[in-house]
């Protein structure tokens, strides 16, 4: 079988840099537009010749997404996107001082060309529109809270003149529209994929997780290859913890990675602090790691990874969550002993 020929592309809004193996197996540069005909174009590119090409680029969101998409569904093209954090560190380890996009492209060219490589896994359309919703949800509803601060603030002051206020409240208001028809339409591509209706219904078996919430998490744990075990669902959603110890002099608190999906971690945020208050499993899984001495955010991040360790057993089991199977309460937690009653004679 003939030897892969290694890609890099560096996606940025308008144009693809390009650096593919040339004939003598060095790096030779390509640019074409980020558009459906410089698509078209890259793929003529790569397909020429009959050859085969494993394709490296970063997780840039929206920009590279149509590519990587697109070159995922050609036979003889293997297609991995790569953690940026990842490629920043490769580069910094090849003693890379400068950046442009050319570099960049080299890069990633020969990060593919020497890294393990992970394929991509190709997320069906209705999974890709759901993933697009969420992240659209999202950023309205930051850009929501936004303006509810505005509005107070512009309340509380007398400067603040009276088209100010009702310019707020106009876009307040769109927001809102715009929220409410979003979500019904993440409904929508939910309630058209039996799997994905099943497992939504799973998540708001939690107690915690709501309808927003469940929208969120599901849509990002999509994204996810079906072959992942919990520990790499951890390592997805950066809650993995980071030591950082040397010999016996250097020994930092163990904080967690941050290496992973931040939108996910912040989806789980919510569900974790309602659940350490609410359900009862959890709750006393938080409360025993208080009384062990850790600091209720660490304490608090260690819930959200248990939900996420719910999770995966429910999507993997089909059934509705358990607290039980999270967290098993001590005896006298489970069965609370009750004051006898005093007589009032």
């Amino acid at each position: 079988m003939d030897k892969m020929a290694a890609c890099g592309i560096e996606v940025s809004a308008q144009e693809l840099v390009v650096a593919l193996t040339g004939k003598k197996g060095e790096a030779v540069l390509h640019r074409f537009a980020n558009t459906a005909v410089g698509h078209g174009q890259l793929l003529r590119v790569l397909t020429r010749g009959g050859k085969r090409v494993s394709v490296c680029l970063e997780a840039t969101g929206m920009y590279g997404l149509d590519v990587a998409v697109l070159l995922s569904a050609q036979e003889g093209i293997e297609v991995m996107v790569a953690n940026p954090r990842a490629v920043r560190h490769f580069a910094q380890a090849m003693m890379q001082r400068s950046k442009n996009d050319q570099l960049d492209a080299v890069v990633l060219w020969e990060f593919v060309a020497r890294m393990p490589f992970t394929a991509w896994a190709r997320p069906e359309k209705n999974t890709l529109a759901l993933w697009a919703l969420a992240r659209r949800l999202e950023a309205l509803t930051k850009q929501c809270t936004a303006e509810k601060n505005r509005q107070h603030a512009a309340g509380a002051s007398q400067a603040s003149p009276e088209c100010v206020r009702r310019s707020i409240a106009r876009t307040l208001r769109f927001l809102q529209r715009e929220i409410k028809q979003l979500r019904a339409e993440a409904l929508r591509c939910i309630a058209a994929e039996a799997r994905l209706q099943k497992r939504y219904d799973l998540l708001r078996s939690v107690p915690g997780i709501g309808e927003v919430s469940a929208m969120h998490i599901l849509a990002e744990l999509l994204l996810l290859p079906g072959d992942r075990d919990v520990r790499q669902w951890v390592a997805y959603a950066g809650l993995d913890p980071r030591e950082y110890s040397s010999g016996t002099s250097v020994r930092k608190y163990t904080r967690i990675s941050k290496v992973g999906n931040r939108h996910l971690r912040s989806s789980l945020y919510m569900p974790a602090l309602v659940a350490s208050r609410r359900e009862p499993h959890l709750r006393g899984f938080y409360q025993h790691l208080l009384a062990r001495g850790k600091k209720k955010k660490p304490a608090l991040t260690a819930v959200a990874r248990k939900l996420l360790h719910a999770i995966y057993g429910m999507f993997r089991s089909g059934r509705a969550y358990d607290g039980a199977l999270s967290y098993a309460l001590p005896a006298s937690a489970r069965f609370p002993t009750v004051a006898p009653v005093q007589s009032s004679t």
